[in-house]
C-alpha cells in the first residue's frame, strides 16, 4: 500500500506593507504590543476585529432609522482597526507564531467581517445595494489576486499605490462624517445616496489594482518559467 507523500514544509510568503501609515503605525503597533497585558493573546485580538466588522455593517444597516448610528461605526471601525492590526503584530513580538493559523484564519475572518460591513452599506439606505454588491465583488476579486501571488510568488501584498486597509479605515471614517450631515449627492438635478460616489471610486480603483497586479504578477512568473526553446 503506498503512503502518500509527506507535505512539504510551509513557505510562509513574505509582507510587503508600503502604506502612506505604514511606519508609524508599525512603530504604535509594537508599542501596543509590548504593553498588552499576558492574558490577552492573538485569538482574543482576531475575535475582536472580526465582531468590531460585524457590528459596524449591524451599525450601518440601524443607520437607515437613526443616523447617529452612522457614528457608532466609527467607533466599531477603530476597534476593527485595534483587533485587525494588532493581532499578528502581538504574535511576533511574543514568538508565538502559527503561520499557517494564523495566515488562513485571519484572511477568512477579514472576508467574512468585509461581506458584513458591505452589505450593511447596502441595506442602510445610504449606498445602492447594486454598487454595495459590485464593490464586494470588486473586493473579493482583489483578494484573490492577493492570496494567489503570496502562493505563486512568495509575497503578501498588504498595500496597493500606497493604500491598506488602514487608509481606507480612515477614509471610510471621513466618508461617515460627511455623510451624517449630508446624506444625498446632487449631480446636474439628479439626487443620489452620497455613498455611491465613493463606491464607484472603490470599485473603478479596485479594478484597476486587480488588473494591473495580474498582468505584472503574470510577467514576472513568466520570466521565471520561461521554458527553453524545443
Amino acid at each position: 500500500m503506498n503512503m502518500p507523500d509527506k507535505p512539504e514544509k510551509f513557505r510562509e510568503a513574505g509582507r510587503e506593507q508600503e502604506s502612506f501609515f505604514a511606519p508609524v503605525e508599525k512603530r504604535l503597533l509594537v508599542r501596543m504590543a509590548n504593553a498588552m497585558p499576558r492574558r490577552v493573546n492573538s485569538d482574543h485580538l482576531t475575535l475582536l476585529g472580526f465582531v468590531a466588522m460585524f457590528l459596524a455593517g449591524l451599525c450601518y444597516w440601524l443607520a437607515r432609522w437613526n443616523r447617529y448610528m452612522l457614528l457608532a461605526v466609527i467607533f466599531w471601525l477603530a476597534a476593527n482597526w485595534l483587533g485587525d492590526s494588532l493581532d499578528g503584530t502581538l504574535a511576533r513580538v511574543r514568538n508565538r507564531q502559527r503561520p499557517r493559523y494564523g495566515f488562513y484564519v485571519d484572511h477568512i475572518t477579514d472576508a467574512f467581517g468585509t461581506l458584513f460591513l458591505v452589505g450593511g452599506m447596502g441595506l442602510s439606505g445610504y449606498m445602492s445595494p447594486m454598487v454595495a454588491a459590485i464593490l464586494l465583488v470588486a473586493y473579493f476579486m482583489l483578494s484573490i489576486q492577493a492570496y494567489l501571488a503570496a502562493y505563486a510568488l512568495g509575497t503578501f501584498q498588504l498595500s496597493y499605490w500606497k493604500f491598506s486597509p488602514t487608509e481606507l479605515r480612515l477614509l471610510l471614517v471621513a466618508g461617515n462624517i460627511a455623510l451624517f450631515f449630508q446624506p444625498m449627492g446632487n449631480l446636474f438635478g439628479h439626487r443620489f445616496p452620497l455613498f455611491d460616489a465613493g463606491g464607484v471610486v472603490g470599485i473603478i480603483g479596485m479594478w484597476a489594482m486587480v488588473i494591473v497586479s495580474s498582468i505584472r504578477n503574470t510577467a514576472a512568473l513568466y520570466r521565471e518559467e520561461r521554458l527553453p526553446p524545443l
